[in-house]
């Protein structure tokens, strides 16, 4: 059973040589995080933590949930975090973190949007043998529309075009789940939150739409899974990318530890096409053992 995810199709469509780093030779980043990934997980971490309590009938004050969110921030931060902007400081960073969370809550509060989970995971069967995985960080139920919200948070300071959102793939998909769950004639509305920007974006999907972009997952995939050359993709993008000191479109190259590995098991599947067993090969070199498949 493969398993695939709306940031591995991506990885795929954005760059082929990062791909292949990351989800087939599954070489370790050689960057602990970006600071951009920090602020949007500690942000995305303080506002679950909101409507747990939400759910559960206890809403915290602004004031916990900005002590929450420091204690997030304070939790997995590293003066290793890549940093692109030179211009600005973590504490730069940590105060958007403040703003944004400030904003969220005086715009919803007392936060009566009809809740019922976050965080929650989703599968999606494409056939037997593909599947999706993902996270809503918020769904709700609206019982006067009778009508799903699916709400996603995104602290980018770039707001994109309204052409963006009506393509959006990762938000449909999720719908696809939801209504698997609770009817295909269910309603289900797409939600954005820019906080960045204090801004909300709205948009749906027809069922017809949905199983349009079935299909052209299955595509995707299926063009992946074919894939054999993995070329360099080079982008503005690759600023924040955490295999740029491994990629050869910046003159970079792959740590000789894991080029080692590489070799190895290249040289593995050579013997393999020579018609060896594996107890053949593990006996004429024992110290392949350990990257033998059974």
């Amino acid at each position: 059973m493969a398993i695939y995810s709306h940031s591995k199709l991506s990885a795929f469509e954005q760059c082929k040589y990062k791909y292949k780093l990351k989800y087939i030779d599954k070489i370790p980043s050689p960057v602990k995080r970006t600071i951009e990934a920090h602020l949007g997980s500690s942000v995305h971490s303080a506002l679950e933590w909101l409507y747990k309590g939400v759910i559960e009938g206890k809403i915290p004050s602004i004031d916990e949930l900005i002590q929450k969110y420091t204690e997030f921030w304070q939790k997995d931060y590293s003066d290793k975090f890549l940093i692109v902007r030179k211009e600005l400081k973590p504490k730069d960073y940590f105060n958007k973190g403040v703003k944004f969370l400030i904003d969220y809550y005086l715009k919803h509060e007392p936060f009566d949007e009809g809740t019922v989970e976050v965080e929650k995971k989703i599968w999606i069967n494409l056939n037997e043998e593909q599947k999706i995985v993902g996270y809503i960080d918020r769904l709700s139920y609206n019982s006067e529309k009778n009508e799903y919200e699916i709400h996603d948070y995104k602290t980018s300071g770039f707001l994109p075009g309204r052409e963006k959102f009506e393509k959006d793939r990762q938000l449909a998909l999720y719908s696809i789940a939801i209504k698997d769950t609770y009817g295909k004639e269910k309603p289900v509305i797409l939600t954005w939150h820019y906080l960045n920007h204090n801004e909300e974006i709205v948009s749906r999907r027809t069922n017809e739409q949905l199983e349009e972009l079935k299909e052209e997952i299955k595509r995707l995939i299926e063009k992946i899974e074919k894939t054999t050359d993995f070329p360099t993709n080079k982008t503005p993008l690759c600023e924040w990318c955490e295999y740029k000191t491994y990629c050869k479109a910046w003159g970079n190259s792959i740590p000789p530890e894991f080029q080692k590995e590489k070799n190895i098991q290249e040289e593995n599947k050579e013997y393999e096409r020579e018609g060896k067993t594996l107890e053949e090969i593990k006996k004429e070199f024992p110290g392949l053992s350990k990257y033998l498949k059974e």
